[in-house]
């Protein structure tokens, strides 16, 4: 029986290379007298390389965002929408710029989104569901790893949930791909951000829902991932390989790892790229001889992982987790087929957290 794949998505304007960002103008559209762009920029971002590549003027509106504070919310873009629309009267932007980790670039795709469509952005978190194209946007990771700037999805947390508004009208439109940008990155986050392109590979690769297509990218990425990791790979590889995740889960799926990881962000509060380390590191019945890799890298690296870190939870923050999980539907079906929910229990969850 013929299977029936989802169109093939990805970003249609890359630059790439070691001080690329200075290309920007080839990418924004031009203004005209009153025009402006939005530029969400990672705090971290300050004071550095990145102001000095771009061309910001007095009309253009800089949010520097706190991304190394916790998860971007739902609250936050619904504030910043208001934002830009009270300080500029109702005129919309001509771009929305992304520069950043993946919590960054998520927080400019669901700006985009969120200035052409009504309501909350908590209305959106899920699959389709958004009806009018955003403003034209650009990514610009300076971490790698996310394969945010090459994703669909920009995810989340709501009040009780992690989600993600997952839509082909919130890919960006253009993607600047520096690799200078990752020099000032401390080994930790280098790390837990370079683990989250290596789990989205294995997930990808590993899935019910892999393709031909988005296997050769995930194959690829992978073999980096362990160059960077376990070899002398260079930040051009991992930036290589982080989008190159990136386009692999975007027309494929992530897996059993990422459905737990988010139970772990909402309730601990960890950053995601770490969250999925916790979880991957005690997913060997799944991902057997990937964890294994991946527990050579930790050591490699001397990264030293928490334990026992759901050990403290009460039964309510502990179902919060598992309902968390349960609601991943599409990852968990992408992992274990249609009859998932006979193999991942809540009772097996929960034994799952309580091996973190």
């Amino acid at each position: 029986m013929e299977t029936t794949f989802r169109i093939f998505k990805q970003v249609p304007r890359l630059i790439f290379g070691a001080g690329s960002l200075r290309r920007i103008g080839e990418l924004v559209p031009p203004k005209n007298e009153g025009d402006y762009y939005v530029y969400v920029i990672d705090d971290v971002l300050k004071n550095g390389v990145v102001e000095d590549s771009l061309s910001i003027d007095e009309n253009d509106l800089v949010e520097w965002f706190p991304a190394t504070r916790k998860e971007p919310s739902t609250i936050q873009v619904d504030e910043l929408r208001d934002k830009v629309i009270k300080e500029k009267a109702g005129k919309m932007p001509l771009c929305i710029i992304g520069i950043g980790g993946g919590s960054t670039m998520d927080v400019g795709k669901a700006l985009s989104v969120m200035l052409c469509n009504e309501g909350s952005s908590r209305v959106y978190q899920g699959w389709d569901l958004v009806a009018n194209p955003g403003i034209f946007k650009i990514g610009v990771p300076s971490i790698a790893g996310s394969g945010a700037e090459a994703s669909r999805t920009a995810v989340l947390m709501g009040a009780d949930r992690k989600f993600g508004i997952n839509s082909d009208h919130s890919m960006f439109n253009a993607i600047i791909m520096d690799s200078s940008l990752i020099k000032t990155v401390k080994k930790d986050q280098w790390f837990y951000s370079g683990m989250d392109c290596f789990i989205h590979c294995v997930e990808s690769l590993e899935g019910t829902m892999i393709n031909e297509l988005a296997r050769g990218y995930a194959d690829k990425a992978l073999e980096l991932c362990k160059r960077v990791f376990m070899g002398n790979g260079d930040d051009d590889m991992l930036m290589t390989a982080s989008y190159m995740g990136g386009v692999s889960i975007v027309n494929s799926e992530v897996g059993v790892c990422h459905a737990l990881s988010y139970g772990l962000s909402i309730e601990l509060e960890y950053r995601h790229g770490y969250a999925n380390c916790i979880a991957f590191n005690v997913l060997d019945e799944y991902y057997g001889k990937h964890v294994a890799s991946f527990r050579e890298m930790l050591k490699r690296h001397d990264i030293q992982l928490s334990t026992n870190v759901c050990s403290n939870l009460d039964d309510s923050a502990m179902n919060r987790m598992i309902d968390m999980t349960l609601r991943m539907e599409r990852p968990l079906t992408n992992a274990l087929g249609e009859n998932w929910k006979a193999i991942l229990t809540r009772d097996k969850i929960r034994e799952l957290y309580l091996k973190m």
